[in-house]
């Protein structure tokens, strides 16, 4: 009996991670985590810990903000200068592209871009309204996978706020 083979789809996570609470600044790269944004840090990250598949590769932006808040997984990372505060979101969905084949992926970054991919994602198209908002070192988590045009399908698997943290751990 020959019928068809239907041959499953590779599936990637995606997790975006906000950055945690910042100090004010002028030069922006240069921003460090505050002290309440070092405890955001390490409560969402327990969180993530709790969570994250074991080969699970973490990527931050060029701002010191963005690599204190992945130093907290404990983890290495990669500075991945696309993912910086002032980049074109329209340009994420093919770096997404480029990172199919990879079981999970930790995107740790800035809104606005966050909150426009996550509408992106969710919505499958740019929205013209305002981006939506994810609270500093808030997390979302999608689970991926690619069309036959290579556009991202995505399936929200969680979405964290500092707020549902343990208390005194991570609160905004």
């Amino acid at each position: 009996m020959g019928g068809i083979v239907h041959r499953k789809e590779k599936r990637m996570n995606l997790i975006l991670w906000r950055h945690a609470e910042a100090e004010e600044g002028h030069d922006d790269l240069q921003r460090r985590l505050t002290e309440k944004g070092h405890a955001q840090a390490q409560a969402a990250a327990r969180w993530l810990r709790g969570y994250l598949p074991e080969h699970a590769e973490v990527w931050a932006s060029e701002a010191l903000r963005s690599q204190e808040t992945a130093a907290a997984l404990g983890l290495p990372y990669r500075i991945v200068p696309a993912l910086n505060p002032v980049n074109a979101v329209e340009k994420l969905p093919a770096l997404l592209h480029s990172c199919r084949s990879r079981d999970c992926i930790v995107w740790v970054g800035h809104q606005p871009w966050i909150g426009q991919l996550c509408a992106y994602l969710l919505n499958r198209r740019w929205t013209e309204e305002p981006y939506w908002s994810v609270k500093k070192s808030g997390i979302w988590w999608f689970e991926l996978h690619f069309d036959a045009e290579c556009r991202p399908q995505a399936k929200l698997k969680a979405a964290v706020t500092p707020q549902m943290l343990p208390p005194g751990q991570g609160e905004t």
